[in-house]
């Protein structure tokens, strides 16, 4: 029998990058979702393509070897198919992860393979294996009497991705363009003694919190400072953005205040991480990858979190006695993309800034607290957004 993975999400992030990367590596891939019109794409299609386009070019892959589910409406097809796979994935959405809980735990009750199941969830956030096992462990999901030998049967190991999905062509049916550049790597520490799964593009590491903060506090943090102050600007694309001038220095600014801490932090060499900051500088301004500033500037309210891309460093470098200038210049770009077509947290948030205090709000959306040292100066921002 084969080696065979189950991820849930079949969006462009599932199709063209975990997907595509676990077929590469031998697996079937088991594509599950809630979405009627996906599913029935992806169970009438035989083939897709992901176009991965590089500084020298297009790449055209192929991928084949892969079925969907609907869990809506075949939950228990679901369960057949995770509990006897190797490796169960998700590219869901950091808040969608409690909705694909149940199904798991389910399957990883049922099982009885004696290797347990590798559970790597795929998300732009912090610890979301961690949050996804919290959910999968509840007992609603998972009987208590069964907890103690829940590792018998399941491994969950973090992990920080990293791959660029500009906005995609609403014609392209399946096929997914994406840059060719990516980062997958996954903490190997919960797979003893059998050791973890055969995938060829994972990295896998002893101490994954380096990865995941560099990643997140460099291409997220420079990502979305260009694309809040090109909203600002009125740019079209994050390579529009870049080219400005003033924009650019900004972003440069904040990247060069994040790298300040991630070498102190985590022992990376300056060198090392200048290197990183050109490469990741020039993968956003890549005009062939056509990504959007309302794309990349969605969701303001989880970008603005407590752990997130500006307030994360910024409250580390705050607390070290640092600068954060340019880190706290991104979050006031942040607190003014408000009302943006489509997207539901910009309306939120301008709604929240319309009905609370400045303190409240610094509070509710950023997480931070009155004692905090950068309190003071994110109300500062804070007051002068709402006063406009």
């Amino acid at each position: 029998m084969g080696l065979k993975a189950v991820h849930f999400g079949g969006g462009n992030i599932g199709r063209g990058f975990v997907g595509e990367k676990l077929c590469e590596s031998g697996f079937e891939v088991v594509f599950v979702d809630v979405m009627d019109k996906l599913i029935e794409q992806l169970q009438q299609t035989k083939s897709y393509t992901v176009t991965e386009i590089g500084g020298d070019g297009e790449k055209v892959n192929t991928i084949s070897n892969y079925r969907a589910i609907n869990s809506k409406t075949h939950a228990k097809d679901a369960v057949e198919e995770i509990s006897s796979a190797d490796l169960v994935t998700c590219a869901v959405g950091p808040t969608i992860l409690k909705f694909i809980a149940p199904v798991i735990a389910k399957a990883i009750d049922s099982r009885t393979a004696s290797t347990p199941i590798a559970v790597i969830a795929c998300e732009n956030m912090i610890g979301a294996t961690d949050k996804l096992a919290e959910f999968i462990k509840d007992p609603k999901n998972t009987p208590e009497d069964r907890l103690s030998s829940i590792s018998e049967r399941a491994r969950f190991a973090n992990s920080a991705i990293d791959r660029i999905v500009p906005g995609q062509d609403p014609n392209a049916g399946l096929n997914v363009k994406i840059e060719a550049f990516y980062e997958w790597v996954v903490d190997k520490t919960p797979f003893a003694p059998h050791g973890p799964p055969k995938v060829e593009a994972i990295k896998w590491v002893d101490d994954l919190v380096p990865y995941i903060e560099r990643k997140l506090f460099t291409v997220n943090t420079g990502h979305a400072a260009s694309a809040y102050y090109g909203y600002a600007r009125g740019k079209k694309t994050i390579a529009e953005a870049l080219e400005d001038k003033e924009i650019h220095e900004m972003v440069r600014e904040c990247l060069a205040e994040t790298s300040h801490l991630i070498v102190n932090k985590h022992g990376i060499s300056a060198s090392e991480q200048k290197d990183y900051v050109e490469k990741i500088i020039k993968r956003i301004s890549n005009p062939h990858l056509e990504d959007v500033v309302e794309r990349v500037g969605r969701a303001p309210l989880r970008k603005l979190g407590r752990h997130e891309r500006f307030v994360g460093p910024a409250h580390h470098l705050a607390e070290q006695g640092d600068k954060y200038t340019a880190l706290l210049g991104a979050m006031e770009q942040a607190f003014n993309f408000v009302d943006v077509e489509g997207d539901d947290e910009s309306t939120e948030l301008g709604k929240i800034l319309k009905s609370m205090d400045a303190p409240s709000v610094v509070s509710k959306v950023c997480g931070l607290e009155k004692n905090d040292q950068m309190f003071g100066k994110v109300q500062s921002i804070v007051e002068r957004v709402q006063k406009k």
